[in-house]
């Protein structure tokens, strides 16, 4: 399934009567490639366990399988948003299976849309250069930080445009994502302990609302801050070739991404949305079994390897004590 992109105009135009005619701009088209595949599961029910329990296990089970396909949804968006793009239209390459090649070839094709840390003079683009200037001292996620990420997305060419949300009063956002380290490490932050001290509403529901005394998002400088803690143990990947654990400084600090996004960050194609399945005659109907299927794809958007709807933000991010 084809993602099209189609750039923005920049330039000036002529006045007066200056001819237009060979003074025209190409109009940029760029296409990105979401391949589908089927993804299935489901349970099996023996008349021989059914006794076990009063409840109707096949009916419970169903809600079981709508969570397991909204969890596997939410991984393969994480290990998108982590993934390293590639040029034109092949797949990106995820983070945990890529090598020291793949990560420079991603450092030099998005120089205008990374921070690592709190500097923008922290980039390399050596991948083991730009991590490797990251320090829990200088460079954990605070207001600050994002606050420049949220500048770098403003200046990136082609834009990351912001979310437009509102009843027509104009409002933009964009929507960081963090694990439960960075998020941490931002709520500790002494520009947003102030902001929510000092700003948040009181009246009404205020402290129902006020992340100080019940967690939730955090809304400051125009990003909304979503906790997502499955982003930490992507990140960490224990199971793959590259983790983001002991990348740092000295080989001996942990870093973790944020996601600041804008629209078209990532893309999900379906081919069939999921469908439930029944099975009763398995076993001359001893065995009924319930099943969900689906046809789908998931993909960090970029053209020309350069992502499209996103500043991944790099910060040194350690573990808890």
């Amino acid at each position: 399934i084809n993602i099209p992109l189609i750039t923005r105009l920049v330039g000036d135009g002529v006045t007066g009567s200056t001819v237009l005619d060979g003074n025209e701009e190409d109009l940029g088209n760029y296409n990105c490639a979401i391949s589908v595949d089927w993804r299935r599961n489901g349970v099996r029910v023996p008349k021989s366990t059914q006794y076990k329990t009063e409840i109707n296990l096949l009916n419970a089970a169903r809600p079981m399988l709508r969570q397991w396909e909204a969890e596997k949804l939410r991984d393969d968006i994480i290990k998108q948003m982590l993934s390293l793009t590639a040029a034109a239209d092949a797949a990106n390459v995820l983070l945990s299976a890529s090598d020291a090649t793949a990560r420079n070839l991603f450092n030099a094709n998005n120089s205008d849309r990374q921070l690592w840390g709190k500097l923008k003079s922290n980039y390399s683009a050596t991948w083991a250069t730009a991590i490797g200037n990251l320090d829990t001292t200088d460079d954990k996620c605070t207001a600050a930080s994002m606050s420049l990420a949220k500048r770098i997305a403003k200046n990136a060419d082609p834009h990351i445009r912001p979310f437009r949300v509102g009843d027509g009063d104009g409002r933009e956002y964009y929507v960081a994502f963090h694990g439960s380290r960075t998020f941490r490490d931002l709520k500790a932050d002494s520009t947003i302990v102030n902001a929510n001290k000092d700003a948040r509403s009181r009246e009404g529901a205020g402290m129902k609302d006020n992340p100080i005394f019940q967690d939730g998002d955090i809304e400051y400088d125009g990003i909304i801050h979503r906790e997502v803690p499955e982003i930490d143990t992507i990140a960490k990947n224990t199971g793959g070739t590259y983790s983001l654990d002991n990348a740092g400084a000295s080989g001996t600090t942990d870093v973790r991404p944020v996601f600041l996004c804008g629209a078209g960050a990532v893309g999900i194609a379906w081919g069939q949305e999921p469908t439930p399945r029944t099975d009763f005659v398995k076993d001359f109907g001893f065995r009924p079994g319930v099943a969900i299927e689906e046809l789908v794809g998931v993909k960090k958007i970029n053209y020309n390897g350069k992502m499209n709807g996103m500043v991944v933000g790099w910060f040194a991010s350690a573990a808890d004590s």
